[in-house]
């Protein structure tokens, strides 16, 4: 093990993709020539650190014989995509949306989350293998990325589908999972969720006691504690019992985008205590928000007019039959950017407005172009934006506890990040600021690999005892 640490405290400077051509998402103003230097160290140091985004969503159908990531489809992430990019590591996540705490519930969420784990194991196995490998631990990470493939992990959004049976912690860590929440949006079987903010608590704001217990066993096993979507008081408590360090694998700064899946200052102390990481995440609506005040008239105008609030970016999650789908292979014009849903965040898209008369959609055009000039709308955000959240992170907890991830394919992207081919930008905008390779290295994937490499420490020592 002190062989494998030793390496990973380089990972975050070591070779990386070659020959690879990167895309400027950029202006072409005058004074950018003068940015020739920085961009060209800032190629240097995208190629030799290795990339790592912690959150990626998948759909088995773009997992079979005739429609895989080998294609460059219009899914955020693919082989393709992470070339171009310059992506080294993807971690597949095993999502399954919160459903009723029932046996059926339960087995139907366990058969959602099995599909999900062959997908990744068919990718990496038979479809991909020489493209793609999967790793099973920070070794692994290294020994792949030494081969120049790309590497696939899997993680696991939502302890849901282990029901009430904490074996299959167990069979989730044997099929690959090696981080693992225990709640989505909506309180599970073991934590209350974020949400619980404003449709209430099951544990008052903490864990159940099967939460607890799963804790312990993942300690056991060394598969990594999400922090991402629990409720801040069953963090507070999971970060409390938790012998290993954990992570919070896509979530933002609350100080600077007010949402309940954002981290506070508390929780970002607590983590640094515990000695896990945050990845921040590049998903729009985590990173930039509307003032309270837009969000209440929008919410008061919509409400007035009989007009349901939509779900906010997990449209194409967990779907059922995808049989008579069409393989979505990206055509030569270029798809539609990803995460600009409709709406836009401007209180526009619900498809109840094309039910209202003429008259009164009229009246409703009218109060939200009020709304919009008393109250503007905050903009789509953009890699400065999502950079401030890391600046702001740095700074409360140390650079050792910070990295990064983007949620794509499930919700993520802003301006100059809406895919892992636009990923040099994030280090450009690193290099803007002033951070060295070494803590790009850091952030890119050096802590997590870290804290992955304590986990597995951590569980050799319980296994002994």
């Amino acid at each position: 093990m002190k062989n494998i640490g030793r390496k990973l405290a380089i990972a975050g400077i070591a070779a990386s993709s070659f020959g690879v051509l990167f895309l400027i998402t950029t202006g072409t103003s005058p004074a950018q020539s003068n940015d020739a230097a920085l961009i060209a160290k800032a190629k240097g140091i995208h190629e030799r650190v290795i990339k790592l985004d912690t959150h990626n969503d998948i759909e088995p159908a773009n997992f079979t014989p005739d429609c895989n990531y080998t294609m460059r489809l219009t899914t955020q992430v693919n082989i393709p995509k992470m070339v171009e990019g310059g992506m080294d590591v993807s971690f597949m996540i095993v999502y399954v949306g919160q459903g009723p705490l029932t046996p059926e519930g339960y087995d139907n969420a366990y058969r959602q989350a099995v599909a999900k784990f062959d997908a990744v194991h068919r990718l990496t196995e038979k479809i991909a293998p020489d493209s793609i490998g999967l790793a099973l631990s920070p070794a692994d990470v290294l020994a792949l990325h030494k081969k120049h493939l790309r590497i696939a992990v899997i993680g696991v959004e939502n302890g849901y589908p282990i029901g009430t049976d904490i074996k299959r912690v167990q069979e989730f860590y044997d099929r690959g999972g090696r981080y693992m929440s225990l709640a989505h949006n909506g309180n599970s079987q073991l934590a209350d969720s974020n949400t619980g903010e404003t449709q209430g608590y099951l544990y008052n704001n903490g864990l159940s006691p099967l939460g607890r217990e799963v804790i312990a066993e993942m300690n056991r096993l060394g598969m990594m504690v999400d922090l991402s979507h629990p409720s801040k008081g069953a963090n507070m408590e999971a970060m409390r019992l938790s012998k290993a360090p954990v992570i919070a694998s896509h979530s933002g700064v609350r100080a600077l985008a007010d949402v309940s899946r954002n981290m506070d200052d508390e929780q970002l102390l607590a983590l640094k205590k515990n000695g896990g990481v945050i990845q921040v995440v590049g998903f729009a609506s985590y990173v930039k928000t509307d003032s309270k005040e837009r969000v209440n008239a929008l919410t008061k105008l919509r409400e007035e007019f009989g007009l349901n609030e939509q779900g906010g970016g997990r449209a194409g999650r967990g779907r059922g039959d995808d049989s008579a789908r069409v393989c979505p292979v990206e055509n030569a014009s270029g798809p539609t950017p990803p995460g600009r849903g409709a709406g836009g965040g401007r209180g526009r898209g619900n498809a109840g407005l094309d039910a209202l008369q003429p008259e009164r959609r009229a009246e409703y055009d009218k109060r939200l172009a009020e709304i919009d000039a008393k109250l503007p709308p905050a903009g789509r955000a953009n890699v400065k934006d999502f950079v401030n959240h890391i600046d702001y992170a740095v700074k409360l907890i140390g650079i050792d506890h910070v990295g990064i991830s983007s949620d794509f394919d499930g919700g993520g992207g802003i301006d100059g990040w809406n895919s892992a081919a636009e990923a040099f930008n994030v280090t450009l905008e690193l290099v803007r600021r002033g951070y060295t390779e070494e803590q790009i290295g850091k952030l890119w994937s050096g802590n997590l690999l870290r804290v992955w490499g304590e986990v597995q420490q951590v569980s050799q020592k319980l296994r002994k005892n």
